[in-house]
């Protein structure tokens, strides 16, 4: 695979300050593909700058120039999309037809509704006899997760630009390739040197330099609640901004009303989709007790077909992980209806999509975010039983409902508590704000709710 040894920073590749470098490694056959630049504080301190440097002119710039370059940015990912498929497939195991209905499609799709936004959106509205005007916060760290790399820098980079603000990106280490293809285009598009900057390099080295850099104004993170819960605490003792997006464990609630066939279906999809690396996955599947057997049933045919499907999970750790999961679940008296801790296949990262019967609300696959092809059934007593199951854990990212009547369904959705709710298996709008409720987050990313974070408020009297 293609790879910088470099760095994009003020506008061109720079050599790296550090030799050391990252492997970028296939997870189907376990063979490095590429290495790119470990980077390291120096590094990050000179993106930093760079973008500091470029923030007033970018700032400055008017919401149509701004709207015009994340047209341009759209038009360079739309042409290159077989390449974005390409690359994430490489790197990160995917299956190509779900590259490229997903980690490409969906990247662009986002970076198109902020060149609409960029062009529409109100910065300055009147109050009495005030002028309240929105202003870009100013120099942004961007830190994004492996699972969906393409689309988690879009959705921070491109509202970022839109609001007037400038970036410096540390991209995942296991997924870089596709975070320097992103650079190329943005410096395809025309962007001004330094208002994108990209840093490739190790969580711990150039993740926390780049969220401790008193340059950097507002922090936006996407990774675990662990990582989260530190990036926090340096932004607070900073007095910093922070837009944190974190774990999930989603209730797909099913109400006895409901086509059990087709919401059992969806919900084994939904789960099954990306290897189950996806943060708002609906891993916990409730049932009525009386339907609570033959949902099982189908839960379980449904998860036998996608074992030539999906792809592996990203690396060997995230495997080790899963399938210890997995073994703790049957320790804690879980009932295996499909799948297993045993590797599917001899070579690559693969866990077997897993269903889970029996599960008990305080068991430790119904509370923590396993983060593979994993589901968990739960039966429940009555509509409150099931509320209480839904809401009865530390994260509120996403959900569904699923129910004959859709003002039954929205009335149960609308007592959870979770950022997002699928009502009968609503399809992904990029308008709709994402982002959790307690330890899943704070703050929201997509659409007008995402580009306010990274506004600031200006109130000029009269």
């Amino acid at each position: 695979m293609k790879a910088h040894d470099g760095m994009y920073i003020g506008g061109a590749w720079r050599p790296a300050v550090g030799t050391e470098t990252i492997e970028v490694v296939n997870p189907v056959d376990e063979q490095v593909v590429a290495r790119v630049p470990a980077g390291t504080a120096e590094d990050v301190d000179q993106a930093v700058r760079a973008a500091r440097a470029a923030f007033p002119a970018w700032a400055a710039t008017s919401p149509a120039e701004r709207a015009a370059r994340l047209a341009a940015l759209r038009d360079v990912l739309a042409a290159r999309k077989d390449e974005i498929a390409e690359t994430v497939t490489t790197e990160l195991g995917s299956p190509l037809k779900f590259s490229q209905g997903v980690h490409a499609a969906v990247p662009i799709a986002v970076a198109g509704s902020y060149a609409e936004l960029a062009a529409t959106y109100a910065f300055e509205e009147k109050a009495g006899n005030s002028t309240v005007h929105l202003e870009p916060v100013g120099v942004v760290g961007a830190i994004t997760p492996w699972n969906y790399p393409l689309h988690q820098i879009v959705a921070k980079v491109a509202p970022a630009l839109t609001a007037g603000c400038t970036v410096v990106l540390k991209p995942a280490e296991d997924t870089p390739l596709v975070a320097q293809l992103f650079a190329e285009a943005v410096h395809e598009a025309g962007v001004p040197a330094g208002v994108f900057n990209l840093v490739t390099g190790l969580g711990p080295v150039a993740g926390q330099a780049l969220a401790e850099h008193p340059e950097v104004d507002l922090v936006s993170f996407t990774g675990s609640t662990a990582v989260g819960r530190r990036i926090g605490a340096t932004a607070g003792a900073a007095i910093k901004r922070v837009a944190l997006e974190l774990g999930g464990k989603s209730a797909n609630v099913i109400l006895p009303s409901a086509d059990l066939a087709k919401a059992v279906n969806v919900g084994v999809a939904n789960v099954m989709s990306n290897s189950g690396q996806t943060c708002s996955a609906w891993t916990r599947m409730l049932v009525h007790r009386d339907q609570y057997d033959e949902a099982v049933g189908l839960a379980a045919a449904a998860a036998a077909k996608y074992g030539e499907r999906i792809g592996p999970v990203v690396n060997a750790k995230q495997q080790a992980r899963v399938r210890g999961y997995i073994e703790k679940g049957v320790a804690e008296g879980a009932r295996l209806v499909a799948g297993g801790p045993e590797s599917p296949r001899e070579q690559g990262y693969f866990v077997s999509p897993t269903v889970f019967a029996d599960v008990t609300p305080e068991m430790t696959i119904a509370q923590e975010e396993i983060f593979g092809p994993v589901l968990s059934i739960l039966p429940y007593e009555d509509e409150e039983d099931a509320l209480r199951i839904a809401n009865g854990t530390v994260y509120g990212l996403a959900g569904a409902v699923w129910a004959g009547d859709e003002d039954e369904a929205v009335a149960f959705a609308r007592r959870m508590q979770t950022g997002q709710v699928d009502i009968n298996g609503g399809r992904f709008n990029p308008l709709a704000p994402f982002g959790g409720y307690k330890q899943s987050g704070v703050g929201r990313e997509l659409g007008a709710h995402g580009l306010s974070e990274y506004l600031q408020t200006k109130s000029l009297q009269f």
